[in-house]
C-alpha cells in the first residue's frame, strides 16, 4: 500500500483528510516540519501533503528542506492552500513543490490527482511504443490549441484510432445539469447532442463519484440494471467512464466514454490510455477556455477579481464594498436600502448524497434564478459556501418581502435532474434601512443574517424580517 505523509498543524483538517484516504493509503501524520522530516526518515513515504497554514509564511527554505530530506527526495509534494495565499503558493511551487489544491477539498478531485502522481514507470508497461507516440503527439497538438471544442474532437479522433473500441465519446454536463455528448468517433464536429442521464448510470455514478466507471460486462452489472431494456440489442459489451478532472470551476465537468465489443472488456493498456489523456486533457482545456476567454471577453482580468468563478455573481468581497457605498448614499440622500440574505437548507446532505459536482449545478440554477429576479441597480453576491446576499437600493421593507417570495418560489419549484425529484429549499432573512434605524452597512448585514438563522430556527423554507415577528 502507498504511504501518504499529511503535514497540518490542525488536527481537525488533518484528521477529516486522514479518514478520506485511508481506505487507499496508508496514512502518515505530523503536526510541524520538524515531526514530519522525522516521519519521513522512517517511513519514506510515496507522496507529501502540506498545508500551508503549518508553515511560517517567512521561511522561504522549507519547500527545499522537505523535498532533500532522506526518503522524501522522489516523493511528490502537494500542497493546500486557501486564496488568501496566493503569493506563498508561487513561492511554493519555485521551491520544488509539484502540484497544489484550494481549500475547501474536493475530496475525489485530491485522489485523483494523487494517483496521477504515484504513477511509477509499471504504470505504463502496457504500452506499446505507438501509444507513447501517439500520447506525445496529442500532448504537443492541444497544447497549442486554442479550441476548447478542437481539442475534444483530436481527442475522439486520436483515441479511436489508437485502441481498441467502438465508439469513443466526450460527454459534458453544462451549468444547469444537463447532459451533452460534445464530441463523438460516430457524430459530425462540432454537433451537440442532448441526451438524458437516466439513460447512462454509468455517467451517473463517474458523476456522483467523479472517479473512472469500468463495467467490464455491461449484460452482468448491477449498475445497468435500470436501463436492461435498453441495451439488450447493443453490440457493446464494455463500456469505461473516466472524469477529466482538473480546475472544475474552469473548465466545467467532462467524462471521457469509451464503449467496445470485446468480450474480454476494457484491457489495461484501454484503462491507462484513457487515464493519461483524461489527466492531459484537463491542463489543454483550462487553457483554452481562459484564452478563449480573454479573447471575448476584455473585462475578464476585472471580473476575476470581483466575480465568483462558480456562478458569475459577485463575490464576498465585492459585495461588501458596494453594500457600504450603497449604504452611504442612503443615509446623505435619506433612502431606503434593503438586504437579503439566504442560504440553502441542508446543503451538506445535497453535497454527501448526490457528490459535489451536483452541489455546484443546485449553486448554478439558483444564482440564474438571482439574476432572473434583480434589476441592473441590484447587488446579488454568492457570499461563501451555499450562502447568497443581496443588496436592493431605492427598496422597502414591502417590496423586498415580495421579492423574497418570489425567489422562496422559484428555488422550491426547481427541477433538477440529478436530485431525482428532491426539492431544494431556502432559508431567507431580509434587512432595511430606513430614517437612520440602522448604524452601518455592516449593522444591516448582521440584521439580515439573524434574520436568516431565525427562519432557519422556524422551520426552514421561509422569510424572516428582521425587526417583525414574522
Amino acid at each position: 500500500m502507498k504511504k501518504i505523509l499529511i503535514i497540518d498543524k490542525q488536527d481537525f483538517s488533518r484528521i477529516q483528510l486522514k479518514d478520506s484516504l485511508s481506505s487507499e493509503y496508508l496514512v502518515i501524520e505530523a503536526e510541524t516540519e520538524k515531526q514530519a522530516i522525522e516521519l519521513a526518515r522512517i517511513h519514506h513515504p510515496d507522496l507529501v501533503i502540506l498545508d500551508m497554514e503549518t508553515l511560517d509564511d517567512n521561511d522561504p527554505n522549507v519547500f527545499p528542506r522537505l523535498k532533500n530530506t532522506g526518503g522524501t527526495q522522489q516523493a511528490p509534494l502537494i500542497l493546500l492552500f486557501t486564496k488568501e495565499q496566493e503569493e506563498a503558493i508561487l513561492r511554493g511551487l519555485h521551491s520544488g513543490a509539484d502540484d497544489y489544491m484550494t481549500k475547501p477539498l474536493n475530496t475525489s478531485n485530491l485522489v485523483s490527482r494523487i494517483e496521477i502522481h504515484l504513477r511509477t514507470k509499471n504504470y505504463y508497461s502496457d504500452l506499446t511504443k505507438n501509444d507513447l507516440l501517439m500520447l506525445l503527439e496529442l500532448t504537443e497538438t492541444i497544447s497549442v490549441t486554442r479550441n476548447p471544442r478542437r481539442i475534444l474532437s483530436i481527442i475522439v479522433e486520436r483515441l479511436i484510432e489508437a485502441i481498441d473500441v467502438s465508439r469513443c465519446s466526450i460527454i459534458g454536463i453544462n451549468d444547469y445539469g444537463d447532459l451533452l455528448v460534445l464530441a463523438s468517433s460516430d457524430l459530425p464536429e462540432n454537433t451537440e447532442i442532448k441526451i438524458d442521464l437516466k439513460k447512462y448510470p454509468e455517467i451517473e455514478e463517474a458523476l456522483s463519484t467523479q472517479r473512472p466507471v469500468v463495467l467490464q460486462d455491461i449484460t452482468k452489472s448491477p449498475l445497468m440494471d435500470p436501463v436492461r431494456k435498453n441495451i439488450e440489442n447493443l453490440s457493446d459489451n464494455a463500456i469505461f467512464v473516466v472524469p477529466i478532472v482538473k480546475k472544475q470551476n474552469v473548465i466545467g465537468t467532462f467524462f471521457l466514454r469509451t464503449a467496445c465489443p470485446l468480450k474480454g472488456g476494457i484491457s489495461d493498456r484501454i484503462f491507462k490510455l484513457c487515464q493519461i489523456i483524461a489527466s492531459i486533457s484537463g491542463n489543454a482545456l483550462e487553457n483554452a477556455m481562459l484564452f478563449e476567454s480573454m479573447e471575448t471577453n476584455k473585462k475578464l482580468l476585472e471580473d476575476l477579481s470581483v466575480r465568483d468563478s462558480l456562478t458569475k455573481l459577485y463575490n464576498h468581497q465585492h459585495y461588501h464594498s458596494r453594500l457600504e457605498e450603497e449604504f452611504s448614499r442612503a443615509q446623505r440622500y435619506n433612502l431606503e436600502l434593503s438586504c437579503i440574505f439566504f442560504d440553502i437548507d441542508d446543503f451538506k446532505k445535497i453535497n454527501d448524497r448526490y457528490g459535489h459536482i451536483t452541489g455546484d449545478i443546485v449553486l448554478r440554477h439558483i444564482a440564474r434564478l438571482i439574476k432572473q429576479v434583480t434589476r441592473k441597480s441590484d447587488i446579488p453576491a454568492r457570499y461563501g459556501g451555499e450562502e447568497f446576499a443581496i443588496c436592493l437600493p431605492n427598496t422597502g421593507r414591502t417590496s423586498v418581502h415580495e421579492l423574497a417570495e418570489r425567489l422562496l418560489l422559484l428555488i422550491k419549484q426547481l427541477s433538477i435532474q440529478q436530485l431525482k425529484g428532491e426539492n431544494v429549499t431556502v432559508s431567507i432573512g431580509t434587512a432595511t434601512y430606513k430614517n437612520d434605524n440602522v448604524t452601518s452597512y455592516g449593522e444591516l448585514l448582521h440584521l439580515a443574517d439573524k434574520a436568516m438563522y431565525q427562519a432557519k430556527k422556524s422551520g426552514k423554507n421561509r422569510i424572516c424580517c428582521a425587526g417583525t415577528s414574522s
